[in-house]
């Protein structure tokens, strides 16, 4: 009994180091790999802004996309009280790592020869190959 009692002390202190010396390992900080530096000072899941908007291919295609997808919609749906829109450009972006990447865009497109700004959303799944419209509305008055 006393044997009995000995090993199973031995095996709880056993199995106690190691879920001690795995939960310590799971808190230490991540190493240096290139990916884990760029996310420092980050949360993540947090909007990043998108530097150099009007270079960026990808995001300007994202653009050209929500405005060709809105029309799409618009068209579709039977809405035809107002002109089509042409993508005029991308001016602002942020994005955000979701499942998948999120984009959050302000898109000016031309209406009747007038140029309005809107703001548009785009989930693209890469792995899918995928890109989905979630919102694509007229931009929100500038605050002052």
């Amino acid at each position: 009994m006393a044997r009995l009692l000995a090993a199973s002390c031995v095996l709880l202190f056993l199995l106690f180091a190691t879920a001690s010396s795995s939960s310590a390992r799971a808190a230490d900080p991540p190493s240096d790999a290139a990916g884990i530096r760029q996310l420092r000072g980050r949360k993540v899941g947090a909007r990043t802004e998108v530097r150099h908007v009007e270079g960026d291919r990808e995001v300007q295609e994202l653009g050209r996309f929500s405005v060709a997808e809105h029309n799409r919609r618009r068209k579709c749906c039977g809405d035809g009280g107002a002109g089509k829109l042409e993508f005029s450009r991308v001016v602002a972006a942020q994005r955000q790592v979701v499942s998948g990447l999120k984009y959050y865009l302000t898109v000016a497109a031309v209406e009747d020869e007038e140029e309005r700004v809107f703001d548009a959303v785009v989930v693209v799944k890469p792995w899918l190959q995928s890109r989905t419209l979630l919102k694509f509305a007229p931009a929100a008055a500038a605050k002052s």
